[in-house]
């Protein structure tokens, strides 16, 4: 077991009941890794691109829920927040509009990777690739237009800029990316 952040591994020895109530440990197995498990992580977590979405996945990304964007900072750890965004399928692009002077907007700028993420229930979809800070007016009112369209138009902001992700890899349930094995 992972001493640092708790995380058992295939063959690692876990407790079952006791530790976690100050009791002593009742019993003790050994983490085995089974096929199923391993076809599952396999199928979520394939390497996938835009095209490998399902007609589901395609619905899911223009219903109305929300995700988070995830950035890194200037030292290196995450800054998760929340977003709407939209898909461009034609493109393989999602686009977040924000203010340039926003957190996200320098750690984008500043590192040029981002990854969204959207949950409803079960289903979810990670979107990961190059971003850039664009400030041209027309891929702005683009990106504010698309807004419009899936979540409601947007307050306005003088300071406005639009982070384009080149989506390079999905990650997301079996039913919104399409299996090629």
């Amino acid at each position: 077991m992972d001493k640092h952040n708790g995380i058992a591994h295939p063959g690692d020895w876990i407790e079952i009941h006791g530790h976690a109530t100050g009791q002593p440990p009742r019993r003790w197995r050994r983490r085995e890794t089974t096929d199923l498990a391993r076809a599952r992580v396999q199928r979520v977590t394939s390497r996938r691109a835009p095209a490998d979405l399902t007609p589901e996945g395609l619905a899911f990304l223009s219903d109305r829920h929300l995700a988070t964007l995830t950035t890194l900072r200037a030292d290196g750890t995450p800054h998760v927040t929340p977003v709407g965004f939209t898909w461009d399928a034609e493109a393989g692009l999602a686009r977040v509009i924000c203010s340039g002077t926003s957190q996200k907007a320098r750690n984008a700028a500043g590192r040029g990777r981002a990854a969204l993420c959207q949950v409803d229930g079960r289903r979810w979809l990670t979107l990961e690739g190059a971003v850039r800070v664009s400030q041209d007016p027309g891929r702005v009112a683009d990106a504010v237009a698309r807004y419009a369209e899936r979540y409601q138009a947007p307050r306005e902001n003088p300071a406005r800029v639009v982070l384009e992700v080149t989506v390079e890899r999905l990650l997301g349930t079996p039913a919104l990316v399409a299996r090629h094995d």
